[in-house]
């Protein structure tokens, strides 16, 4: 290939992993949020659509508006956040350094990968019996559920971000005889970091979608439980609002996870 033919590269926006500037991604992130709206409203206003089984988008904004001042929208937002919230943070606090000791230890990866691989597998909704047996019916048993559907993922998804760690590190640091703290502390860590972090990212995604699940066990508010009350009396109108306010509520916290990454690791976004 001659030298002339191998400095051509694609044009534009889709020249492959191309740089983009800051207006055109707004632009594209507002048609692809806003295509998938019109095409919603387009099918909800054709002839022939029952209101029950797709209500229109002016609808559902009706709904939300009478959920806010009169069933107390807030409430059921406030209570939803915590729940979710303290289930990722539970499942955190203990799946870090639990997937950090499988990524580094070989002999701990043989003890708990197997077990941790099998019980991911499992279908948190399937644990809601014992969970009610075992945790009751307060709060405690929604955090479970949630708990539950995050922390066998997390500590996996931890362990491998670990193992990422290049090898020649490790050794370089052997060489000059770091201990097996010190490798930890100060080479698998500060390696691992940015990656441990969209874990996080990705797993609070996770969280929120165990949601309605946990809001099955005995739940009187929250998001979730509105939603599966909506469907007894077939108002999906409130159901879709339900289903949206997650989705906004999710991608704000995905917005935030994203900004406090380019804070703590902004060399890994410096253009080349």
């Amino acid at each position: 290939m001659s030298d002339d033919n191998q400095s051509v590269r694609p044009p534009g926006i889709w020249s492959v992993r191309g740089p983009i500037s800051q207006p055109q991604y707004w632009v594209l992130a507002a048609v692809g949020l806003l295509a998938p709206l019109l095409a919603w409203w387009i099918a909800s206003v054709g002839a022939g659509v029952d209101k029950v089984f797709l209500p229109a988008p002016g609808a559902v904004w009706t709904r939300a508006v009478e959920w806010w001042h009169t069933n107390n929208l807030l409430g059921d937002i406030g209570i939803s956040v915590y729940r979710v919230v303290g289930g990722f943070l539970i499942s955190a606090v203990i799946a870090m350094p639990l997937g950090l000791l499988i990524g580094t230890f070989r002999a701990v990866q043989a003890l708990l990968e197997p077990l941790t691989d099998f019980i991911r597998y499992m279908p948190a909704v399937a644990f809601i019996p014992l969970v009610m047996l075992w945790v009751g019916i307060e709060e405690s048993s929604k955090i479970a559920i949630i708990f539950i559907g995050t922390f066998f993922q997390m500590v996996l998804m931890v362990a491998e971000d670990v193992k990422r760690v290049p090898l020649a590190q490790i050794e370089a640091a052997q060489t000059m005889g770091a201990s097996r703290l010190e490798l930890i502390e100060k080479v698998i860590l500060p390696s691992a970091k940015p990656a441990l972090m969209d874990t996080m990212r990705v797993t609070m995604g996770w969280a929120w979608t165990y949601l309605v699940v946990a809001e099955l066990v005995a739940a009187n508010s929250g998001l979730g439980y509105s939603i599966l009350k909506a469907q007894r009396f077939l108002q999906t109108d409130k159901i879709f609002a339900g289903i949206l306010l997650i989705g906004a509520i999710g991608l704000l916290t995905d917005q935030a996870f994203r900004f406090a990454h380019r804070r703590a690791f902004p060399w890994l976004y410096l253009k080349g």
